[in-house]
């Protein structure tokens, strides 16, 4: 039996504030505090603590990509989310260097493996890949 939260996170980035509600009740709402919209984040949103300046600009990169938190049924959720500024400029890096949509590329765990082969490159068993050259020995 699958299970699914219907409760969503509801974020505004200029408090630095989330909240649950449901999405169907009334919308996403206004924030309290400021009254600007707040953004539906998903279920599967791990909130920042407040003070935590470096994991609320990656949140704030993410979710003005697109990417946002929504999983699915049978514990799949939402994939790979950056929570550092660090790991948010190294898949903009990634994104400018190969074309890739920055959405795409904010969801890539590792960006250093899809330069050359693919998402999948050093996994592939290619001459360039760390597994491929220990087995072309």
């Amino acid at each position: 039996m699958c299970f699914y939260s219907t409760r969503m996170h509801f974020v505004c980035l200029s408090c630095r504030a989330a909240w649950k509600g449901t999405a169907t009740s009334r919308g996403p709402g206004r924030c309290p505090q400021c009254r600007a919209e707040l953004i539906d984040a998903g279920a599967d949103l791990a909130v920042p603590k407040r003070r935590d300046d470096a994991g609320w600009r990656a949140l704030e990169a993410v979710i003005r990509s697109g990417l946002t938190f929504h999983g699915g049924c049978c514990g799949t959720g939402p994939g790979y989310r950056p929570r550092t500024p660090r790991e948010v400029r190294d898949r903009l890096a990634l994104a400018e260097r190969t074309g890739m949509p920055v959405e795409k590329a904010l969801a890539v765990v590792d960006p250093t493996m899809t330069d050359r082969y693919g998402p999948r490159g050093k996994e592939s068993g290619h001459p360039g890949s760390r597994t491929g050259a220990r087995h072309h020995r």
